[in-house]
């Protein structure tokens, strides 16, 4: 349609135009935007005689008991710029443009433009300066913050979505968030819990806004996935959250509760002097990667009596005080361990959250926080998702892209996983894994 109306040699004279400084594009007075009002109004001229039943100067029109009674002026916000508008009136005031509705202030794919600034990480003042400086649309923050809460109902759809009845692993982890509580700004835990299905894809089960991350509030968290549908969990990872382990039994008593081992290392690294770290770790190495508990209770008691262990008790201790927690992760062969170890599967997700949550400093009220980590989960989606179609003609071996952040196709790892959990768990698991 476009080589049928607007031939190559009419696109290369406003192209040269416009690189002589001859001719706007966007923004007031330009091209684009004056083409899409002649567009407009040719489209809305066309509805009224359609709804009169007769073209402009027709004289089947004399003596109707209705006819066309001037226009109303109006300015649209759109991509390109404001976009000055005149609408028609009939004298029976029954006309109802379709093509722009009544009211309507914004053309489509303006308010699509401005969600994906908004979950890029812009906050409201900041997308309000970049749409006047490159388009010159004048947009209050009142208007663009009604934009972006328009997919709250969406969100809340998302939130309550019925869930498959069994999920072989789910990870929760929490991350920090500021938050306006009236005349103070105060720190609170988004709650984050990321499963993993029975055909081994990943999927964001839901995002929960709370002043400080704690067991309790997490047992309310297990309640709410239990009334969506989740009825059995094989395993749940999570950190050394004190209570948390409980608060996951007490809503799926048969459920393996794993404290993740990176934590482990991590909190038992705080107390070990950088220097010796490295040799402190490999040290440590050898009690997880015992093949089972009483080898891994020989190899810590190894680490005590040794001269590291004693120079640092207190990072022994952290894992004395973890143990019950630890050697659940034993029990299983390497397949599966490769894959509950850590809670890396939700700390990318986090990472990259976190990244969009620093350029927004704080936020009005908890509804916010979880509409723009929704938001930035889909974000992140659709940016790896153009980089992957970049890529699509290339060599495997020359793609560069990352895989899916969630609800993606599962890896050669939790696939391996899924089969070992299918031998290991054959009557919670029959019937769900393909």
């Amino acid at each position: 349609m476009r080589r049928e109306l607007l031939g190559d040699d009419l696109i290369d004279d406003l192209i040269a135009r416009a690189g002589q400084g001859g001719i706007a594009l966007t923004g007031e007075g330009g091209f684009l935007p004056e083409l899409i009002r002649s567009v407009l109004e040719r489209g809305l001229a066309a509805e009224l005689s359609d709804h009169l039943g007769y073209e402009r100067g027709d004289p089947a029109g004399r003596g109707s008991p209705n006819s066309r009674n001037g226009s109303t002026d109006k300015t649209l916000q759109s991509e390109v710029g404001q976009v000055p508008l005149s609408t028609p009136r009939d004298r029976a005031g029954t006309f109802e443009p379709r093509l722009v509705p009544k009211g309507t202030r914004r053309l489509a794919g303006l308010d699509e433009m401005i969600v994906s600034l908004y979950a890029g990480g812009m906050t409201v003042r900041d997308i309000q300066a970049h749409l006047a400086r490159t388009l010159g649309t004048e947009l209050s923050h009142e208007t663009i913050a009604n934009i972006t809460d328009a997919v709250l109902e969406e969100v809340k759809a998302w939130q309550s979505r019925p869930l498959d009845p069994v999920w072989p692993v789910i990870f929760l982890d929490a991350l920090v968030v500021k938050v306006n509580d009236g005349a103070h700004v105060v720190n609170r835990a988004a709650h984050i819990a990321v499963g993993i299905d029975t055909e081994g894809i990943k999927h964001v089960l839901g995002i929960w806004v709370q002043a400080n991350e704690g067991a309790r509030f997490w047992a309310a968290v297990c309640s709410q996935l239990a009334n969506r549908g989740i009825k059995d969990v094989l395993i749940a990872c999570c950190d050394g959250l004190e209570g948390l382990p409980e608060a996951i039994e007490a809503t799926w008593p048969f459920t393996v509760v794993q404290t993740c081992v990176v934590h482990l290392i991590r909190a038992a690294n705080r107390y070990v002097s950088y220097g010796d770290r490295k040799a402190f770790s490999a040290a440590l190495r050898k009690v997880y990667t015992a093949p089972d508990a009483d080898a891994a209770e020989t190899a810590l008691l190894e680490l005590a009596e040794h001269p590291l262990g004693k120079k640092y008790p207190a990072a022994v201790a952290v894992w004395q005080r973890a143990w019950e927690r630890f050697i659940p992760f034993l029990a299983f062969p390497p397949q599966i361990r490769k894959v509950i170890y850590t809670t890396n599967t939700i700390e990318s997700l986090n990472y990259q959250l976190r990244k969009i949550i620093k350029n927004h400093g704080h936020f009005p009220s908890d509804d916010a926080v979880v509409k723009l980590l929704w938001l930035a989960i889909h974000d992140v989606e659709d940016k790896r998702a153009r980089q992957r179609a970049k890529e699509a003609s290339l060599p495997k071996n020359k793609r560069h892209a990352p895989g899916r952040l969630v609800e993606g196709a599962p890896t050669d790892g939790w696939k391996a996983a899924l089969n070992h959990l299918e031998l290991l768990y054959p009557d919670r698991l029959a019937g769900h894994i393909n």
